[in-house]
Formats: structure tokens, C-alpha cells, sequence
């Protein structure tokens, strides 16, 4: 079940990629970010109340808290970061580079969370670095 929300992740992602080129024309990339933000945090709260997870709230620990802030961090920098590469270059160029994630990912989650580096994972990263490479030369 992981498998169909991650390719509709990919689908939304790709979306994003496309509807943002055109959104943000002749628009300040960080006043579009804050449009974007303030959309999917309705979003993403209208999730939470209609589905009851408001009662998780109180069970959040300290590590909880802490790396869920940082992870948003991340992600606010990451999306202002591609909305600027965005307006400045080809969502085909933009795009595939901003999915070299994948592969910082893969490297990241052996490095500190001691997740195992298969073969498999590994020739999977080193194609979408070499893929990537290919799109952008």
C-alpha cells in the first residue's frame, strides 16, 4: 500500500512542478512560497480535525517536536530554494535536480539512521545522479 501513495506523491510533486512555473510568473518567489504554505497548512489541518488526529497532540515527546520543527525548516528552505530555480530555469532541468533528494536521502539514511546500503539501493541512486547529470548537461 506505501507504493500507491508514493507514486501519487510523485504524480502531486510533478503537478507542483508544472502548476508553480506558471504561478509564479512576474511573482516574488518567496511571496509565492507563503501562498503555497498557507494553502497546504489549511490543508493539512482540515486533514487532521476531520480524520481525529488532534488527540496525538498531547503524546508528542521533546525528539518529536524538535525534528518535526527542523523537518518543516527543511522543507520551508527547500521550497523557497525551488521555487526561485523555478522561475530561474526549465522545470525540466529544475525538476530532476530537485529530485536528486532521492539519492542525498539514500545517502543520509545510511549515514544516521543505519538503514542497510543494497546493491539495489545503491545502483538506484547512482542512476538518478546519472540521470540527472544527463538532463542537466
Amino acid at each position: 500500500m506505501w507504493w500507491t501513495y508514493a507514486l501519487l506523491s510523485a504524480l502531486f510533486a510533478a503537478l507542483t512542478a508544472v502548476l508553480a512555473k506558471v504561478g509564479i510568473r512576474n511573482v516574488n518567489t518567496d511571496l509565492a512560497t507563503a501562498i503555497r504554505t498557507l494553502v497546504i497548512l489549511v490543508v493539512a489541518w482540515g486533514l487532521v480535525f476531520w480524520r481525529g488526529g488532534l488527540d496525538g497532540l498531547p503524546t508528542l515527546t521533546r525528539q518529536n517536536w524538535l525534528f518535526l520543527v527542523l523537518s518543516g525548516i527543511a522543507t520551508g528552505l527547500s521550497w523557497i530554494c525551488y521555487f526561485k530555480a523555478l522561475q530561474l530555469g526549465k522545470v525540466s532541468q529544475v525538476a530532476p535536480v530537485d529530485k536528486l533528494s532521492v539519492a542525498i536521502a539514500i545517502l543520509l539514511s545510511v549515514l544516521f539512521l543505519g538503514e542497510d546500503l543494497t546493491w539495489k539501493t545503491a545502483l538506484g541512486a547512482s542512476l538518478i545522479i546519472g540521470g540527472t547529470l544527463v538532463l542537466i548537461l
